[in-house]
């Protein structure tokens, strides 16, 4: 099982930037998946959920409004489209599977990314 998040870097305040996430090794297509960000100061968070089949997207309030979360299972690939950037979300960025239970709760995905870090300059 593999989930390879790329596509972060360094932008400046109210910029833009899209994070991909490729799968293999499982079954995307059946599985729900979600964004979660974690900076040194703070505990791993929600940031975005979408279903298996996008029917279902679901946000953290900080970020609802500014990005966007999608995904494409014919190339098994989750995207994360962040608009209008702000200096606190500079996080390092991971993608996850969910196996089941409240998508906003990190113990819900049993199958993590590496990460990518995304750095917002004000």
């Amino acid at each position: 099982v593999q989930l390879q998040a790329f596509g972060g870097g360094l932008v400046q305040a109210e910029g833009s930037l899209r994070l991909s996430c490729e799968a293999s090794g499982f079954s995307f297509r059946s599985h729900s998946m979600g964004w979660f960000r974690q900076t040194p100061e703070k505990e791993r968070e929600f940031v975005a959920f979408v279903a298996w089949d996008s029917s279902i997207t679901y946000y953290a309030p900080s970020v609802k409004g500014r990005f966007t979360i999608s995904r494409d299972n014919a190339k098994n690939t989750m995207y994360l489209q962040m608009n209008s950037l702000k200096p606190e979300d500079t996080a390092v960025y991971y993608c996850a599977a969910r196996r089941g239970g409240t998508c906003s709760d990190e113990r819900s995905y049993n199958y993590w990314g590496q990460g990518t870090l995304v750095t917002v300059s004000s």
